[in-house]
């Protein structure tokens, strides 16, 4: 684990938690980040590991079509556990492309990255087509859940919204939100991990932790390494 320091909450004993920050079509990164956690695990063995990405999996980088792919692939760790949530670019995708898709909604996510994302299926984004994504591709977003929680962590998208139980949180605002979130120093009943809001580096506070690094805009792809009362980050 690199830089290795206390965390501001806590994990169950025997689970350690690698969690990944917005990929957006950076499938070759990915790979990357995916062997180095697998090298970690071997080298570190513990009873339980869970593998969660944070969403955002499509859009304006080259290869949204691999990433998904790979996600629906077997775990890059022998036995672990893969939690893949859903991001706002999933809900974009979902809003607007295919048949039935509104005209509207379909050019704000194409003017959003789906081009990119089009494009790594074989589909040029002018040619109107729209039925290149393969079904199970579209199931697999579809399906992705909002939330996951472990310990005093809750892994999420974007955030949340301060002054609601993590119960009763709108699931607009679990995949789109940043203020009032971002600024809040209240305490949210766990620790939130989210992306959705790039930044230079990781942003670590006492009710939060960000990992979108912007990795499609030049910065590295983060990952999140926890285990009990201890946190650290791999870079791809």
């Amino acid at each position: 684990m690199l830089n290795e320091s206390l965390a501001p909450a806590a994990l169950p004993p025997d689970l350690r938690v690698y969690a990944i920050g917005d990929v957006h079509g950076c499938d070759s990164r990915l790979g990357l980040l995916h062997q180095a956690i697998a090298r970690d695990a071997a080298a570190r063995p513990v009873p339980r590991i869970v593998l969660v990405h944070l969403g955002d999996y499509v859009d304006r980088g080259p290869d949204s079509a691999g990433v998904i792919r790979r996600l629906l692939g077997p775990s890059p760790v022998p036995g672990a556990e893969m939690v893949n949530l859903r991001g706002n670019h999933e809900e974009l995708l979902l809003d607007g492309y295919g048949p039935q898709a509104v005209m509207e909604r379909e050019w704000v996510w194409v003017a959003n990255g789906g081009d990119k994302t089009l494009l790594s299926y074989g589909e040029r984004p002018e040619s109107g087509a729209r039925d290149s994504i393969p079904g199970a591709h579209l199931d697999f977003m579809r399906a992705l859940p909002l939330t996951w929680r472990a310990g005093g962590y809750l892994f999420v998208h974007a955030g949340v919204r301060p002054g609601v139980a993590i119960e009763a949180q709108d699931p607009h605002d679990l995949i789109w939100i940043r203020e009032p979130f971002l600024r809040s120093t209240e305490d949210f009943g766990a620790v939130v991990v989210h992306g959705h809001t790039p930044r230079n580096a990781v942003e670590i506070r006492p009710n939060r932790i960000n990992i979108d690094t912007g990795a499609v805009f030049g910065g590295p792809l983060t990952c999140l390494v926890l285990e009990g009362d201890r946190m650290g980050f791999f870079e791809g």
